[in-house]
């Protein structure tokens, strides 16, 4: 029976974060001590250093040889179903609206942020802190194994998408601007159209996503332009771009170094030198405290926590503390995990949401508003959230 002495120890464990959080926000709302210039600097250092030495000090401890397929079955299986239900979601908002423009709430862009908010977690910054004191280095080696997979495979998926929507978006906008030049104005849209067309790609809107899967607007132009992205030399030029990106990332790096580290120690009974392990902690422990500290940063720049409005900060939160946890359990239900691999499966699933998938989304111009929020917010109410389903877990399984 889980009582009060347990969720102290919960509160005592999350509070040093919300006291970083603090210190952040009040640096730059209160105090002043930093530019806008200055915040960008703090978060790519923390995006290029701090993140990645933070990945490879926990992912070089693992036991590549005895993690927990189960729990990593489980959690594949939950992302893997999200993928299919959000790809028959777009299914039916365009195929099933009858030849007429799709729902833009079904595009694709709506539905890569959704998983985002549904799938993606601070399994490292905020997980670690927070299962020690729920479930103890069980619950730590759990989300630092899930830490692993989802660097691996699931932000480069995300990425992957993510340039392809980037390649796709700048041939429509070459097509754009070729056919409203004076040697295209014989045929075709007219020109307020096209010029209202390239704003919109520029601007992102989901509109344009929505209107090129169905080929709404410069119709011809937008077909040729897809066609031309099936063309051999395109498609090999998008797997190289996107292969260099993923090649360049240091988070991806820092997991790939850390996981070789681990076989290799594992295999041949290494330990790492102590001038390494010294050179890569110094600034790793610094991960958690930095991580928070830049999330207070951002949130003292924006106008207001909540920048993308209410309805689309409401449905994140569903997505990220409700349908996230939900469709874990279910996955992880099937897989056969129960008792505290249960608990642990989906207390991890709701943990707030992945700073990283911030990062991609601001550097992509992809619903970075609705990402921040989700960050923001969700970081500031996982603490009665988190203590709400270590408590149910009691009763759960």
């Amino acid at each position: 029976m889980i009582g009060w002495d347990d969720i102290s120890k919960v509160i005592v464990g999350m509070v040093p974060l919300y006291f970083a959080l603090l210190l952040g926000y009040a640096s730059v709302r209160w105090w002043r001590l930093f530019t806008s210039e200055q915040c960008d600097g703090i978060n790519r250092f923390i995006c290029l250093f701090i993140l990645p030495l933070f990945s490879f000090d926990f992912t070089a401890g693992v036991d590549p040889l005895r993690m927990n397929y189960r729990m990593i079955g489980a959690d594949a299986l939950s992302k893997v179903a999200t993928i299919v239900a959000f790809a028959a979601w777009w299914a039916w908002a365009n195929l099933g609206s009858g030849g007429g423009p799709a729902r833009p709430s079904g595009s694709l862009n709506s539905c890569v942020t959704g998983f985002s908010l549904s799938t993606l977690t601070n399994l490292l910054f905020m997980g670690v802190p927070i299962m020690r004191p729920m479930y103890s280095d069980l619950g730590v080696n759990m989300v630092v194994q899930l830490s692993v997979i989802q660097s691996l495979v699931w932000f480069p998926l995300l990425l992957t998408f993510l340039e392809y929507r980037k390649m796709r978006m700048e041939s429509l906008q070459v097509a754009a601007v070729a056919s409203s030049s004076p040697e295209a104005a014989g045929g075709g849209s007219s020109s307020p159209d096209r010029i209202a067309d390239e704003r919109d790609i520029e601007q992102n809107d989901d509109s344009i996503a929505a209107a090129d899967d169905n080929g709404d607007g410069n119709t011809n132009n937008r077909r040729s332009s897809s066609s031309s992205l099936q063309g051999g030399s395109s498609k090999w030029k998008f797997i190289s771009v996107v292969a260099i990106k993923l090649a360049m990332n240091p988070n991806v790096i820092a997991v790939v170094l850390g996981v070789a580290w681990a076989l290799a120690a594992h295999w041949w009974n290494l330990r790492m030198p102590n001038v390494i392990k010294g050179s890569v902690e110094i600034l790793s422990k610094a991960g958690t405290g930095t991580a928070m500290f830049n999330i207070g940063i951002f949130m003292a720049t924006q106008k207001k926590i909540i920048a993308c409005g209410k309805g689309p900060a409401a449905v994140g939160m569903v997505l990220r503390f409700m349908v996230g946890p939900a469709v874990m359990a279910i996955s992880s239900l099937a897989v056969g995990l129960r008792g505290t691999l249960f608990h642990i499966a989906v207390i991890q699933a709701a943990l707030p949401q992945a700073v990283a998938s911030f990062v991609y989304a601001k550097e992509y111009g992809l619903h970075a508003t609705v990402i921040s929020t989700a960050v923001v917010f969700g970081t500031l109410v996982s603490l009665p959230v988190l203590i709400g389903y270590f408590a149910a877990m009691e009763y759960l399984a």
